[in-house]
């Protein structure tokens, strides 16, 4: 090769490298995080921490009541907002007294802090769990649960299981039957199944009574648009469960009556749903705290309000792996986002780093539940004994890992509100 060509080839090449270069992507706290930040150090927060930010929850509670159809009512989703304090917060600035629940213990503790809710299941419960809730149910009990509490049953065997129960309770179910509009998670498939579970209902009004139905839609929008477009899924969705009220009240119009609940929808997909959708009840809870998975184009306009506080507990300069090859050495000098080092307080949580911008996890080091290893440029500014932000991935378990919430409250102040407790005693 000539030496003009070796040149020209070379000079490509470290052009072709410095392209390639990851570039610094690492900027400190925006002024949200810094006033979040103080905010925490003002009131001593030493631990990882779950924080709401009552402000922004209040917004996305505003903006949904505004865009839900004037003919639909809400429903909070209570796996979504676990936690007495943000669901009685939820219904306030929404004007819905109306949750939708997925743990038998959950429903105890909702019906006795507020026994004017009205609770919707969310999936069928083993008929054990159903006993369980009125073995546990005082006496005194001012909730009413053949008013306000409607079980979910998927198939015929079940709803024999909860007629076996009502009998021996000497108790009458609300009974809501869950259809297959698309998902095929269970549920009723087809319309003339309805009708096996309707005579039973019909047989036994004494201890049974029907509520409505509830299909659940979360496929809509998930598949390719060349194999179907979220239009198609959705017109297709609600087709099927338009079917399902026709054959009500074709086949059995004296169950059919305008107090029902036809009930459907989530956060991807309650704004598709207009004033002609078959429902008439629309369900949601974490677009209002609007985890990572509900960064969706629907969405929008929505705030993240909730945020994982971690203090930094060791912060240095370089890239230490172990083992007896400098390999972080190497990795940090080709990348400036791996030239300084935090373990975070905890970690390893359904989260993911939003503050200081750039922060990232290491997979060569591993994770860590203890001290989590976080990598970023020095243009983050990190020290010990600052705080790191993350965003939770979803709500519904990440909500109650760290005791009690952190509300913020619009003067600054700190309000602790306790998660619902899973219920592991009898």
């Amino acid at each position: 090769m000539k030496r003009r060509h070796f040149l020209v080839a070379s000079a490509g090449a470290v052009a072709a490298a410095a392209w390639l270069r990851p570039g610094d992507q690492g900027k400190p706290h925006a002024p949200y995080f810094n006033h979040l930040s103080q905010l925490l150090r003002t009131h001593h927060i030493s631990r990882p921490a779950l924080l709401i930010d009552q402000q922004r929850l209040i917004r996305n509670c505003e903006k949904l009541r505004q865009r839900i159809p004037a003919n639909k009512h809400y429903r909070i989703v209570a796996k979504s907002l676990p936690s007495l304090d943000l669901i009685r917060t939820v219904m306030k600035h929404t004007g819905s007294n109306k949750v939708m629940a997925f743990h038998q213990p959950f429903i105890n503790a909702m019906v006795a802090a507020m026994p004017d809710c009205d609770i919707l299941l969310g999936k069928p419960m083993p008929v054990d769990a159903a006993e369980n809730f009125y073995r546990q149910l005082p006496p005194d009990s001012p909730f009413k649960p053949t008013e306000k509490l409607q079980w979910l049953v998927d198939d015929l065997p079940r709803l024999e299981q909860y007629l076996a129960l009502a009998q021996r309770l000497n108790e009458r179910l609300q009974i809501n039957l869950e259809l297959d509009v698309g998902l095929h998670r269970g549920g009723l498939a087809a319309p003339e199944l309805l009708d096996p579970c309707l005579m039973l209902i019909g047989q036994h009004s004494q201890h049974l009574s029907f509520s409505g139905f509830m299909g659940y839609d979360a496929h809509v929008g998930k598949l390719p648009e060349l194999i179907e477009t979220p239009a198609a899924s959705l017109e297709k969705s609600q087709m099927i469960y338009a079917n399902f009220i026709e054959r009500l009240q074709s086949h059995f119009p004296a169950l059919y009556h305008s107090g029902l609940t036809f009930n459907g929808a989530g956060s991807p997909t309650i704004f598709l749903h207009d004033q002609h959708s078959p429902m008439n009840e629309l369900s949601a809870g974490s677009c209002l705290l609007k985890p990572t998975d509900f960064d969706l184009a629907a969405l929008a306009d929505f705030e993240p309000a909730a945020f994982i506080a971690s203090p930094v507990i060791k912060s240095f300069d370089g890239l230490d792996i172990p083992g007896p090859l400098p390999l972080g050495d190497v990795w940090s000098s080709w990348d400036v986002n791996r030239r300084h080092t935090v373990f975070i307080y905890g970690g390893n949580w359904l989260a993911k780093p939003e503050s200081p911008i750039g922060l990232q996890g290491n997979s060569l080091y591993g994770t860590s539940s203890n001290q989590m290893m976080l990598n970023g440029s020095p243009s983050q500014q990190l020290s010990t004994d600052d705080y790191v932000f993350l965003r939770p991935t979803q709500s519904e378990s990440v909500l109650l890992q760290f005791g009690d919430l952190i509300a913020i409250n619009a003067n600054n102040s700190l309000s602790w509100w306790a998660p619902l407790e899973q219920g592991h005693g009898h």
